[in-house]
């Protein structure tokens, strides 16, 4: 049996100070470390943060003065809000096996604790589109946060009594893409719908049935908001992103963007300053970085490039 922790008990997040080396990977910026975050002082790039407190989560006072270490936070991303508990097999924590007697026994004890862990049917619909918001925002690779708003968004319509007659896969899918929206991600309904369950038709009508029955205060899309992810997913240089972002802000100005889609609307300002500057961009790429069809990006491309005289 093993004498000392695997792991460090503690961290060292304060020091502040200059790392061994000078030479940022970017640029011929001074690299320091602050509170935990490598990072270099010229152009700002994050080379490493390991701000990790393997102390387990804590709860503070009113006043802020009493610390104490409690269980894990309360949150909205299961249906138990985190409460319940996990029986463990395999080894003890001292790291012994468990002998063939107690291996059965928690084996029972696993199964009981199964089958009484869903009080009711609401319960275990509310457990499958929590794992449903889990499972499609880790494959769309967003922020703990937009699964914590869209699992509430998931609980206020089965309390709003939503769920009836739809598929919970299709609210689950709805409520990700309603938490994309008001949090200004740039995810497409298209992108969304790829990592779920059902199709494109039942997510749109779910997500449809949300916004009216819960009155969700949701922006509409920009065009510019998607230039740097298709610039990005093309290796295009930082200049015609810009020109291209200012372009589509410039546009929608004028009421050129209305009733397009932004992606598509996006790709064709990116095609027109791309074609400007000499930049070989081909249309079926950019179409395929947008999710939209050529046609689309060809029909903005030209548009814009009609009314590059008024804009100016």
């Amino acid at each position: 049996m093993a004498t000392r922790d695997i792991y460090r008990t503690s961290v060292d997040e304060e020091t502040t100070g200059s790392v061994p080396t000078t030479d940022c990977p970017e640029c011929d910026g001074r690299v320091v470390t602050e509170a935990g975050e490598t990072r270099c002082g010229q152009c700002g790039l994050i080379i490493e943060a390991a701000r990790v407190d393997r102390r387990g989560p804590r709860s503070f006072s009113e006043d802020g003065r009493e610390r104490e270490r409690t269980g894990a936070p309360l949150t909205n991303a299961r249906h138990d809000r985190g409460l319940s508990t996990e029986i463990g097999s395999g080894r003890d924590t001292q790291g012994n096996t468990f002998s063939a007697r107690k291996r059965r026994r928690l084996a029972r004890l696993r199964r009981e604790h199964r089958r009484g862990k869903w009080q009711s049917k609401a319960e275990r619909n509310l457990g499958h589109g929590c794992t449903e918001i889990a499972r499609m925002v880790a494959a769309l690779g967003l922020d703990r946060s937009i699964r914590e708003q869209a699992s509430t968004l998931f609980r206020t319509a089965q309390d709003a009594g939503l769920l009836p007659g739809r598929a919970i896969e299709s609210v689950a899918t709805a409520c990700v893409y309603a938490a994309c929206r008001c949090a200004r991600q740039t995810r497409t309904i298209e992108e969304v719908v790829a990592v779920s369950r059902v199709g494109q038709s039942r997510v749109r009508n779910a997500y449809l049935v949300l916004q009216r029955e819960l009155g969700l205060q949701i922006p509409p899309q920009k065009p510019a908001e998607f230039v740097p992810k298709l610039a990005s997913a093309l290796d295009i240089p930082p200049e015609t992103r810009c020109a291209a972002t200012d372009l589509a802000e410039r546009a929608q100005e004028r009421g050129l963007a209305s009733g397009c889609h932004p992606a598509g609307f996006a790709a064709g300002c990116l095609a027109v300053v791309a074609g400007q500057r000499g930049i070989n961009v081909q249309q079926a790429d950019l179409a395929q970085a947008a999710n939209v069809c050529p046609a689309t990006v060809r029909g903005h491309r030209d548009e814009i490039r009609g009314r590059l005289v008024e804009m100016a």
